[in-house]
């Protein structure tokens, strides 16, 4: 999760995340690399050291003309896979429902029989010592971890959207409407996230918070909120 005063995303924990970081300090390096030739050319006019009285050149509007070609496609390729890395959903092992209400989540698992809840918030006087204010929720969701889920998102009343930001994902909740995304998270662990759709007045309070755990443990956790 975000720290106080943090600098940069959080912790990447599935593969798209990881690709998302990595396309975010690439793009920085061009952004970089753009400046630094804006503020040399600014320099050498100002000093003088370029010439400013020339009106015709046509090597240089060819190279102003290829360059920012160039720095497009270096920018488009790799935004363009991970895009359609996002939107591959390939044989699932686990399939989620996940449908926003004003202001708390309905989860279902479709895999599983007569595995539903609902997950509200922890109100600030109920909140154990050391848990987070405004994050926690009184029922997870649980997935294994090294498992690709797919998440079925829609909407109960009005606009929603669940977002999980160390997990890389982010799809609306429309009523009447189905979206899917998925993950596959890499290693053990708590991610929060909170809904990103100004729903509400109540729209801070409705935090998502997902459990990565083992296969085994997975089980035994499913097998005691069916039974």
């Amino acid at each position: 999760m975000a720290d106080y005063s943090q600098f940069g995303f959080q912790d990447a924990s599935s593969p798209v995340m990881e690709e998302l970081v990595e396309f975010h300090d690439h793009a920085l390096m061009v952004a970089l690399a753009i400046c630094s030739l804006v503020l040399y050319l600014l320099t050498m006019m100002l000093t003088e050291k370029l010439s400013s009285s020339t009106v015709d050149a046509q090597e240089i509007e060819l190279v102003w003309t290829i360059l920012p070609a160039i720095v497009l496609i270096l920018l488009a390729l790799p935004s363009l896979q991970i895009l359609y890395m996002m939107d591959e959903v390939n044989e699932p092992d686990l399939t989620l429902k996940a449908i926003g209400h004003q202001w708390y989540w309905t989860y279902e698992y479709t895999d599983l029989k007569d595995l539903t809840f609902d997950s509200y918030m922890v109100p600030t006087t109920d909140l154990p010592l050391g848990h987070f204010r405004l994050l926690e929720v009184d029922h997870r969701v649980i997935v294994p971890m090294e498992s690709p889920v797919r998440v079925i998102v829609t909407a109960d009343d009005v606009l929603h959207s669940w977002a999980v930001p160390s997990l890389g994902v982010k799809t609306d909740a429309i009523p009447g409407r189905l979206n899917q995304t998925s993950f596959t998270a890499t290693r053990p662990g708590i991610f929060y996230g909170q809904c990103s759709e100004i729903c509400g007045a109540n729209h801070s309070f409705m935090p998502i918070v997902v459990e990565s755990t083992t296969l085994a443990d997975f089980e035994n956790w499913s097998s005691l909120m069916s039974s």
